[in-house]
């Protein structure tokens, strides 16, 4: 079987239940694990995002979904030329990816025999069942089980300790999560859900639906204890110059979080914005950051860090 993936999360996904021999393409902005870098390459932007300031990314971003005009392109020769069996997508719902509608289109056009699969999940467990679907498809159900099986392993690992803090007096930390800053956006999706199963609240998070554009008053008027700035494709050396360029809003000094240190950027493109085999490891690290004391040394190397 050969497969192509459109999405960074697919491509995870395959990789990581053993069928990457199979993967022949995948999209620009596919990077992990490493040796994917080897694959062909079947997408392309059609719009400069990468190094531009948060605000003029979300106009682009906006003028896209206004127009109808995505912003990535797929090669459609490039896909032809490598007759794919199956054909991952994933449907970000901004136009920053290959929907599987637009996939679907392009193998009506060039002719292909090939099976186009949607990931779409909203939530931890769609996660789950996004890997399920992508080993019944591939014929990889066992391995794609085994993985399953150890991600919920270690979350009820996870949620036995948070569990045990409670029972010892410790309250969920009030936090809100950005997943974009100049406009703040609150998260979505499956990110609240992994604040709260790592011990939080997310204040402004909005469960199974895409993020949404809130405002620092909204951010001031719930006062969070914890700020953790995730932004939308970025990696944490790159949120944090990010962060360094965006003009802290009036009263920021008088937040609760900025008052007490709680201010933290962590690597939103890897372990959040991606529903893959690594969102487990985004709540390991927000375990940690949360508490400290419990959570030792659990979540990926240099994947966070405290700013101001």
């Amino acid at each position: 079987m050969r497969i192509v993936s459109l999405s960074p999360a697919a491509t995870e996904i395959a990789q990581a239940i053993g069928l990457g021999r199979r993967l022949v393409g995948i999209s620009h902005d596919s990077d992990w694990p490493p040796e994917v870098g080897a694959k062909q390459v079947v997408t392309r932007p059609t719009v400069r995002l990468v190094g531009l300031r948060s605000r003029t990314v979300h106009r682009r971003v906006v003028a896209a979904m206004e127009t109808g005009s995505p912003l990535v392109a797929l090669d459609e020769a490039a896909l032809a030329g490598l007759r794919p069996d199956l054909i991952l997508a994933h449907d970000l719902g901004d136009g920053r990816s290959i929907s599987p509608r637009r996939a679907r289109e392009a193998v009506g056009r060039l002719g292909l025999d090939s099976a186009v699969v949607g990931l779409d999940p909203t939530s931890i467990e769609g996660v789950f069942h996004s890997i399920s679907t992508v080993g019944a498809m591939a014929g990889a159900e066992a391995a794609a089980m085994r993985l399953v099986e150890r991600m919920r392993g270690r979350l009820g690992r996870i949620e036995r300790k948070v569990e045990k803090r409670r029972d010892m007096g410790r309250r969920p930390v009030r936090v809100v999560a950005l997943e974009w800053l100049d406009p703040p956006f609150a998260a979505g999706l499956w990110v609240p859900e992994q604040v709260r199963r790592a011990g939080g609240w997310d204040l402004l998070g909005r469960d199974n639906e895409r993020p949404g554009q809130t405002s620092w008053s909204a951010v001031r008027e719930v006062d969070p204890e914890m700020l953790v700035l995730m932004p939308s494709g970025l990696g944490v050396n790159e949120a944090v110059a990010e962060w360094a360029r965006t003009r802290r809003p009036r009263a920021w000094a008088r937040l609760e979080a900025v008052g007490r240190g709680q201010v933290f950027v962590v690597d939103g493109k890897a372990y959040f914005g991606r529903p893959g085999p690594r969102v487990v490891d985004g709540i390991s690290m927000l375990a940690e950051i949360f508490d400290p004391d419990a959570f030792v040394d659990v979540s990926p190397v240099a994947a966070w860090t405290p700013v101001e």
